[in-house]
C-alpha cells in the first residue's frame, strides 16, 4: 500500500517522502489504518519492520500543534531507543510546524529534560523509570493523553518493568488509545492487553516461505561512511555480469548511482519516482548488458524479471525480513547459484540475527577484501583467459611477432608476457602495496586524471571539517618527506578529505614518509588517487564475458 492511499495530511506526507519511504510495509499499512480508526492495537513484528512509523504516523496525524500539553506517550525499555524513535518522529513532522517530541530517559541531566517539558511539547518519548520520575516529581502531566503505544514491550517485561508501566498506564485518561507493539506474546503481554485495551485489533505480519537453498549469503561489518569503498571493491574482486544493490531511500538511490558513475562504474538507478519511459530504458538496459549494475529501491524492484543476475547487494539492510527473501530471490534462478551480499552497520548486527532467525541459516560474516586480494582475483582471471586462448586458438602468427619483437627490439617474450598481463589486469604496484582503502583507477594507459604532466595526484584522509588548512598539508608533506614545498603542485581541499598534486618520481617516497604521521593532532595516510568529478565518462562493463 502507497502511504498516499492513507488518510495522512500532506505535510506529514511530505516529511514521509523525504525520509525517502515509498510503500507502506505490511504491519505499517495495517496498524496506521487501525489506529487512524482509533482502536486499540496489538503489533506483533519483529525488529526492523518499520514499527516506529507504524504508530508514529497516526500519532502525528492526531497531534493538534495549537496545544502545547502532552497528547501522546510512547514507552520505550532503553534510551538508544527512545532517542531513535525520538529523532525518527522528528523526521516525519519537519514540514508539521509547531509539533514538539521531548525523549526522557536516564543518563541524562534532569534539569534539562524538566526544562524541555516545560517548554511544552505534544509527544514524550521514554523510558519507564524516568517516565515515572518526571511524574512524581509533578514535571510531566498526562492527564491529556490520548495515545499510548508500548514500544518493544516483552523487551520491557524482561527487564522488569511491569509494575512501572503498570503505574504509568493507571495514571492516563480512561478514554485513550492503548497500542502495544512486541516481537512475541507471552502470557505477561496478553495480561497488560487484557486489562488495559478496549476490543484491541490483533495485527501479526504473516511471512513467506522461504526458498533460497542455492544462494551463498555473507554479510560485511561496516561503518556507514565506508559502504561505497567496500561496495566499489566487492565489485572489482567477483566483476559480476549483472548485480542488483538494493537500498532503504529513493534518497540513497540516486546518490549511491552517481557516487558509482563517478567513479565510473556502469551503474542505473530505479526508483518509484521514474516514470515509464524512464524505467522501460534502464530495464532494456541491463537486459541488453549496456548497464551492468542496478541500484534499486524494495518496490521498484518488484515484479522485474531480468536473468543472470550473478549478485545481490543489500547496501542497507531492508525493513522487513520477507524484503530480504525478496531481494535476494533475484538471484539464483533457474536452478543457478547465486550470491548474496550485505551491510551490516552498528545496531543493525541485531536486525540480521532476526534475518537468520526467519531464513533459518547461517549468514557467514566476511572480512573485507584487501587491495592485493583483488589484483589476485585480477590476474588469475586474465590467467584463466589465457589458458583458454592457448587451447582453442591457433597462435602461429602471433609467436611470430613475438619471435620478430624478441630479435628487433632486443624484448624477451617473459617480458612481453608480463607488460600484457599488467595492461589487461589492470595492475598498479603502488595499490598492490597500500593498506589504506582502495579507490576505483582509470585503464592503465590513462593518465590519473586532475594532476598535471609529471605530476601525481594523491588521497589524503583529512579535511577540513578536521581543521587543517592547505598549508598544513604543503608543509607535512614538505618536512615529511623532505623536499622543497614549491615542488608541491595544487592542494583541492574537501570536507573530510584532501588531494594533493606531488612529483610524479616522488610519489611513492611521499605515501611512503607521510603515511602514519599527524597533522595537527590528526594521524594521516595517504594514496595515488583520482580525483571524482574529472574522471572520464564511463568505462566498458564488460569486464568479463
Amino acid at each position: 500500500m502507497k502511504f498516499d492511499e492513507l488518510v495522512i495530511s500532506p505535510k506529514l506526507l511530505r516529511g514521509i517522502e523525504a525520509m525517502g519511504f515509498e510503500e507502506a510495509t505490511p504491519i505499517q499499512a495495517q496498524a496506521i489504518a487501525a489506529m487512524l480508526e482509533g482502536k486499540d492495537v496489538i503489533g506483533q513484528a519483529q525488529t526492523g519492520t518499520g514499527k516506529t512509523a507504524a504508530f508514529g504516523i497516526p500519532i502525528l496525524q492526531n497531534i493538534n500543534p495549537a496545544d502545547k500539553y502532552v497528547q501522546a506517550l510512547v514507552l520505550c525499555p532503553t534510551r538508544e531507543l527512545a532517542m531513535q524513535v525520538s529523532e525518527e518522529l522528528h523526521r516525519l513532522c519537519r514540514y508539521m510546524h509547531g509539533i514538539k517530541t521531548v525523549p526522557v530517559y536516564g543518563g541524562q541531566e534532569i534539569v534539562k529534560q524538566i526544562r524541555a517539558l516545560k517548554a511544552g511539547a505534544q509527544i514524550v518519548v521514554g523510558t519507564p523509570g524516568r517516565t515515572l520520575d518526571h511524574m512524581r516529581r509533578k514535571t510531566v502531566s498526562f492527564e491529556n493523553v490520548r495515545t499510548i503505544v508500548l514500544d518493544e514491550a516483552d523487551e520491557m517485561l524482561d527487564m522488569g518493568f511491569r509494575e512501572d508501566i503498570e503505574q504509568v498506564l493507571l495514571a492516563l485518561p480512561d478514554e485513550r488509545q492503548t497500542v502495544l507493539f512486541s516481537a512475541t506474546m507471552p502470557k505477561e503481554i496478553m495480561d497488560i492487553a487484557q486489562n488495559y485495551q478496549k476490543d484491541a485489533e490483533i495485527i501479526r505480519v504473516v511471512k513467506k516461505e522461504l526458498t533460497v537453498t542455492n544462494i551463498q549469503q555473507y554479510y560485511y561489518d561496516v561503518h556507514q561512511k565506508d559502504k561505497t569503498e567496500v561496495l566499489t571493491r566487492l565489485l572489482d574482486l567477483y566483476s559480476p555480469r549483472l548485480s542488483i544493490i538494493f537500498c532503504n531511500t529513493k534518497k540513497q538511490v540516486d546518490e549511491l548511482t552517481a557516487e558509482l558513475q563517478n567513479r565510473n562504474y556502469q551503474a542505473e538507478g530505479l526508483h518509484g519516482d521514474m516514470n515509464q519511459v524512464v524505467r522501460t530504458r534502464v530495464m532494456n538496459n541491463c537486459r541488453q548488458a549496456k548497464t551492468n549494475i542496478l541500484v534499486a529501491t524494495d518496490v521498484a524492484a518488484r515484479g522485474i524479471d531480468i536473468e543472470h543476475v550473478d549478485i545481490v547487494f543489500n547496501y542497507d539492510l531492508p525493513q522487513d525480513e520477507e524484503y530480504y527473501v525478496h531481494r535476494i530471490g533475484r538471484t539464483g534462478r533457474a536452478g543457478r547459484d547465486g550470491m548474496s551480499l550485505s551491510f551490516v552497520t552498528g545496531r543493525e548486527l541485531y536486525r540480521l540475527r532476526s534475518i537468520e532467525k526467519y531464513c533459518r541459516t547461517v549468514i557467514e560474516r566476511r572480512s573485507i577484501p584487501t587491495a592485493g586480494e583483488i589484483t589476485d582475483c585480477r590476474v588469475s582471471a586474465v590467467l584463466e583467459e589465457l589458458k583458454d586462448i592457448l587451447k582453442n586458438r591457433n597462435l602461429e602468427h602471433v609467436y611470430a611477432v613475438i619471435e620478430q619483437q624478441e630479435e628487433s627490439e632486443g624484448m624477451s617474450a617473459a617480458d612481453m608476457a608480463a607488460a600484457l598481463l599488467y595492461k589487461t589486469a589492470n595492475l598498479d604496484i603502488e595499490e598492490i602495496a597500500s593498506p589504506v582503502r582502495e579507490r576505483r583507477r582509470t585503464s592503465p594507459d590513462k593518465k590519473r586524471s586532475g594532476a598535471e604532466k609529471g605530476m601525481s595526484r594523491l588521497f589524503v584522509n583529512v579535511g577540513k571539517k578536521d581543521q587543517i588548512r592547505k598549508k598544513d598539508i604543503v608543509g607535512a608533506v614538505a618536512g615529511e618527506a623532505h623536499i622543497p614545498g614549491e615542488r608541491i603542485g595544487a592542494v583541492d581541499m574537501y570536507d573530510s578529505y584532501t588531494f594533493v598534486d606531488v612529483p610524479e618520481n616522488l610519489a611513492s617516497r611521499i605515501v611512503k614518509m607521510v603515511s602514519g604521521k599527524r597533522i595537527r593532532g590528526r594521524k594521516v595516510t595517504l594514496e595515488p588517487s583520482l580525483t571524482p568529478e574529472k574522471r572520464t565518462p564511463k568505462r566498458n562493463a564488460k569486464r568479463r564475458k
